[in-house]
């Protein structure tokens, strides 16, 4: 097993081969054409990132070299300096040092003393003359072949990835089927042979994973220049602590909820922490404490957003949701705590007073749950008053292969992910009573509403869907209970099918826009079956009800 020092050192040498690869490259077509404008920003960008990257690593020496030589091709950019003379000979034996200094990394080996070529870049930087060794031997063989070196490290674009995964998505789907063959037909030899591309599928679905992984600080270390500028311009004193860098997920994964953690966090400096008079009034420490953390959680990654600031004040969001007609003052008064905090994550609902450039112009917490939802993750909220809130991001560390529950409306097959399952229930009509033209059933001591899914999928037009009445219940009704977003729904379906895993693929256009099914999957039988999409279901619900 790798240490993520290894991990961190081929990165870097990956990237750094490649760049001197290009510096030489560049700089051939500079001695040919001085005036190559290209050549030289780009000559000046590599250096500029070797040095970010070098520095970052702890290689202090390479980091000086390639920022001298940036300094160098900055002002040949800007014309104080010319491309030619003595100056050529240092910047070829500066890049030239590079390599070397690159493929002592690779070795771990101590890196090439520089002192003289160091001295070398001052001078021309200053704009004196160099001081040339006199010998200008040509290069040994040994030299060039080091040259000649590749990189033991490919780049691979992501979507080659995706599209990998998918085939192994399909083939792990294809082996279940053969196993329940193999075990139904009772047939040794096809059994051993089944249980063997088990476990070579296995293996090729978590090296596939793996290579898709990376680690969370790619991400968390872009936080501290944003907490900076949203702290200043609302004037406020905030230090940020960063934790679990180190943690494994899924690159798509991350990629799809940088906006949600970028609000979050904003969100956080903004609405979260107070000014540092407030801070002092209330007896705390002026400066307000920020973090952001990864962590794992059995299969699960939690990225957490914790502040100590004012808290949620629940019965603001309380009032608020009343104001906004989301729920009746009755209902409102009835709901815990969680209950209310689920309205910050409405569309369009915010509890800033005034509007700015961060906060307050309704684009709330929903954009968070949206990204969450895609990814079939979970939105956790903790709070207290005065002390502070804490938002923990729930992820699947990959996103390859996912549980659900296969249910028949008309005599098709959907699928349900697991992830939105909450139980199912076999109701005789004696369950089920009618309140306001809504069938209910009493489940764990909380009113479920329940609706044919049939309904949801097949009502067309606007409207609200028909009241229900008791003619409705004929016989016992097969339900499947969800739950969004602390709202549970029952689901009435004609029968439950079975529970496997599905690889979801997105559905192409122009179906894509039709916001009630996540995807689509193939069965094991060859038959197409739409992935359900829970949160749009409950929002549908929620919108149609009598």
């Amino acid at each position: 097993m790798k240490t993520r020092d290894q991990e961190y050192r081929e990165l870097f040498m990956a990237e750094a081969l490649e760049y001197y690869d290009s510096m030489s490259r560049h700089l051939s077509e500079l001695e040919r054409n001085p005036d190559a404008g290209p050549a030289l920003n780009e000559l000046f960008r590599l250096m500029h990132n070797l040095k970010a990257n070098a520095r970052a690593m702890g290689f202090n020496d390479l980091g000086e070299v390639a920022h001298h030589l940036e300094t160098l091709f900055g002002l040949i950019r800007d014309q104080e300096r010319a491309f030619s003379g003595p100056l050529i000979k240092v910047v070829f034996a500066g890049v030239d040092a590079l390599g070397n200094m690159i493929r002592a990394v690779g070795a771990n080996q101590p890196l090439p003393d520089a002192t003289a070529l160091l001295e070398n870049l001052d001078r021309l930087v200053r704009g004196e003359a160099p001081v040339l060794e006199e010998v200008d031997a040509p290069d040994s063989e040994e030299e060039a072949n080091k040259k000649m070196e590749l990189s033991d490290l490919v780049y691979i674009q992501v979507k080659k990835l995706d599209n990998l995964l998918n085939l192994v998505g399909e083939l792990v789907i294809d082996r279940d089927r053969i196993m329940t063959l193999a075990q139904e037909l009772d047939n040794p030899a096809l059994l051993a042979t089944a249980q063997h591309l088990f476990r070579i599928s296995d293996d090729l679905q978590y090296s596939v994973m793996d290579a898709r992984l990376v680690g969370v600080g790619v991400l968390l270390n872009k936080f501290p220049r944003v907490v900076r500028d949203v702290a200043s311009a609302e004037d406020k004193e905030v230090e940020l602590t960063l934790s679990g860098q180190d943690v494994q997920i899924d690159r798509n994964i991350l990629q799809i909820i940088t906006d949600a953690l970028l609000h979050l966090v904003r969100n956080a400096v903004s609405h979260g922490l107070e000014t540092t008079a407030q801070r002092q009034q209330a007896g705390k420490p002026t400066v307000g404490q920020l973090t952001l953390s990864a962590l794992t959680e059995r299969d699960d990654v939690l990225i957490q957003v914790r502040d100590d600031g004012r808290g949620i004040d629940t019965e603001a969001v309380r009032r608020k949701a009343v104001e906004r007609g989301l729920v009746s003052a009755g209902a409102a008064a009835q709901l815990d705590e969680k209950a209310v905090w689920a309205f910050l994550f409405e569309p369009g609902f915010s509890m800033a007073q005034k509007v700015t450039d961060i906060s307050g112009r309704g684009v709330g917490l929903d954009v968070v749950k949206l990204a969450l939802d895609s990814l079939g993750g979970q939105l956790r909220v903790e709070s207290e008053l005065g002390a502070g809130t804490t938002f923990t991001l729930v992820l699947p560390t990959s996103i390859a292969v996912k549980g659900a529950l296969l249910v028949e409306v008309e005599e098709r097959p959907y699928a349900v992910p697991l992830l939105h399952t909450d139980t199912v229930l076999s109701l005789h009509p004696g369950q089920i009573s009618v309140v306001g033209g809504v069938l209910v059933t009493h489940f764990q001591e909380q009113s479920v509403p329940l609706v044919p899914l049939r309904q949801l999928l097949y009502d067309e037009g606007d409207g609200p869907l028909p009241l229900a009445t008791r003619a409705d219940i004929v016989g016992p009704q097969q339900v499947l209970v969800v739950n969004y977003n602390n709202r549970r729904l029952g689901l009435v379906v004609d029968r439950f099918i079975r529970q496997q895993n599905i690889v979801i693929k997105p559905l192409s256009k122009p179906l894509d826009t039709i916001d009630l099914f996540g995807g689509v999957t193939l069965l094991g039988s060859g038959q197409v079956c739409l992935v359900l999409d829970v949160p749009a279901l409950t929002r549908l619900f929620l919108n149609k009800r009598p």
